[in-house]
């Protein structure tokens, strides 16, 4: 009640001031100021008091209270975002240029400021005053807009000023009706609901990226678990008939078995392995089958050990190997070899299954579900930098690369089953 009362004094003391002193230089250049000037004064003083009591009652219904803050034509807003200041100065000026009746946007990016101009209208025909309207005559056709983004440590800070399009004096005499802490607050609002937006799809998409991890987890261990079955009936099964043929070899393979085994079990749950850890499993993998499949497998393996930390998806190089004996040195006559190769290159590990087999010409029963689920796997666990790429080997096969950052690295030391006697 106080600031409404201050501030009606205040202007009607601006009016009367302003009057006498037209009034002293109306008597010097006219004379008696008489009836006309009399009639000025009242009807200047009915159009102060008509806008005063405008404005009151617009910024009652704008902001639901009156005080000092609310009643000012000018008004200043501290908003902190928590983005850095290119992100803060880009929302910033998309909020500001979607203001209704926005114009001459002068944008600085480099010193991060923004100014621009804001039409005035009538608030309630939503039409700029006529200008039979006495009240046009004399007030402020536009506000004013101006924002500066200050950069913080990982947030910034944006002073917002909303002010008329005139000096200071225009807020002696005549009132915005509120229309500046409407801009002020709109700006406020408009920019709390992008962040919360933002923060929102932040939330979204961290929680679509956690659940394609569960998603690829649980792939991985139906992978495992509708591999490993088959794999251990058929390596038991060819154990007990070389037994019986062969028990050199059986005590071989069941040995290989064993370190397989020992290799794979620890780490079932997991979906980031190390390329040691894969090439101990793998290798125990190919010496099992080399004992099944003879002379007709021949393994050739060039992996430096600097390079057994760098972390790719579990399973990853048995499901390529896997692919390689399946698809290309399975249905080929005489069988053939399998390269596993490993380089490092500026910053980058590229890792290669090769076989000369049959190659993309051969006839595959393969549905590619194993090879789409690893880039996915490999997309999630390492990164935008991983690749992967499958191209034909010269002068036949197929040639499988896995390109890994050689900064993701896991640690190598994993709980270990223990020794196990070889069968005998």
């Amino acid at each position: 009640m106080i600031a409404s009362l201050w501030f009606c004094l205040r202007i009607l003391i601006a009016w009367v001031l302003a009057l006498v002193a037209l009034g002293i230089v109306w008597a010097h250049v006219f004379g008696d100021p008489g009836t006309v000037f009399a009639l000025l004064v009242i009807g200047s003083l009915v159009m102060a008091a008509v806008n005063t009591a405008s404005h009151l009652h617009r910024v009652k219904l704008v902001a639901g209270r009156l005080d000092h803050d609310s009643l000012a034509s000018r008004q200043r807003r501290q908003i902190e975002l928590p983005l850095d200041a290119g992100q803060a100065f880009a929302l910033v000026e998309s909020v500001i240029t979607g203001l209704p009746r926005v114009t001459d946007v002068e944008s600085s990016p480099g010193s991060l400021q923004l100014r621009a101009k804001l039409g005035r209208i009538d608030p309630y025909n939503m039409s700029p005053p006529s200008r039979w309207n006495p009240r046009s005559w004399l007030t402020v056709k536009r506000n004013q807009v101006s924002a500066t983004v200050t950069p913080g440590q990982g947030t910034s800070s944006v002073t917002l000023l909303f002010e008329p399009e005139a000096g200071a004096w225009v807020d002696l005499l005549m009132a915005d009706e509120g229309s500046n802490h409407e801009n002020a607050e709109a700006v406020s609002r408009a920019l709390s609901r992008r962040v919360a937006e933002q923060r929102r799809d932040e939330r979204e998409s961290a929680a679509r990226t956690e659940a394609e991890k569960e998603l690829s987890v649980a792939r991985l261990n139906l992978l495992h678990a509708q591999v490993e079955p088959h794999f251990l009936y058929n390596t038991l099964a060819n154990a007990q008939v070389l037994t019986r043929t062969d028990p050199e070899r059986a005590d071989r393979m069941l040995g290989h078995l064993i370190q397989y085994l020992r290799s794979s079990l620890p780490g079932i749950d997991q979906s980031v392995s190390t390329l040691g850890q894969e090439l101990e499993r793998v290798q125990a993998y190919l010496e099992i089958l080399r004992i099944r499949m003879g002379a007709r497998l021949a393994l050739q393996i060039d992996v430096p050990e600097s390079l057994h930390d760098v972390a790719l998806p579990s399973m990853a190089l048995q499901t390529l190997v896997e692919n390689a004996i399946k698809h290309g040195l399975e249905p080929k006559p005489g069988g053939g070899t399998i390269w596993l190769l490993a380089r490092e290159s500026d910053g980058l590990v590229n890792l290669t299954v090769a076989d000369d087999g049959q190659g993309f010409g051969g006839t595959s029963s393969g549905t590619g579900i194993g090879v789409k689920n690893l880039r996915e796997r490999l997309r999630l666990t390492c990164g935008p930098e991983a690749a992967f790429a499958l191209v034909s080997n010269f002068p036949s096969g197929a040639a499988a690369t896995l390109t890994l950052p050689r900064a993701n690295t896991v640690p190598p030391v994993v709980p270990r089953l223990p020794e196990l006697p070889h069968a005998s």
